[in-house]
């Protein structure tokens, strides 16, 4: 009998597809796209638990306030890549106000993407907490106070 090991799923893959930390499969939040309540109302409609292996999403009472600073560290990250590409793709100048065309675009670009960023930093800041289980259709989650 050939023992097959189950395939792990890929992180950075869990990451961006927004899945549980846990195993890897079940989703996070309750509609995939960000942007399609424009309104923004529901923004954060996640489940409270994986839809998979029940792994508890809402740990504790002010969870979710570590993602700011998860938040604040990818704005930070994106302001440097666009900061980078504008330089080498257009070059940086104060005498013709290149870089005051950088910082509104850069700008723009962060309020575009703000909803899908904060849900990225929920996904994130989850995963310092709760470990990929291969074991996880046989084990109970890990229980939090």
């Amino acid at each position: 009998m050939i023992d097959e090991k189950k395939k792990k799923p890929n992180y950075f893959l869990s990451i961006f597809s927004m899945t549980c930390p846990r195993c890897r499969k079940g989703k996070m939040f309750k509609d995939s796209n960000a942007y399609r309540n424009l309104s923004l109302k529901h923004i954060f409609d996640m489940y409270d638990n994986c839809p998979v292996c029940d792994q508890k999403y809402d740990m504790e009472p002010g969870f979710w306030y570590g993602t700011g600073y998860v938040s604040y560290a990818l704005a930070v990250a994106i302001s440097v890549s666009t900061f980078v590409a504008w330089w080498v793709l257009i070059g940086i100048s104060t005498e013709d106000n290149r870089i005051f065309y950088w910082l509104i675009t850069n700008a723009i670009t962060l309020i575009v993407i703000q909803p899908w960023m904060m849900r990225l930093s929920r996904v994130i800041y989850i995963r310092f907490f709760v470990r990929y289980d291969d074991e996880f259709d046989k084990t109970k989650p890990k229980e939090f106070e």
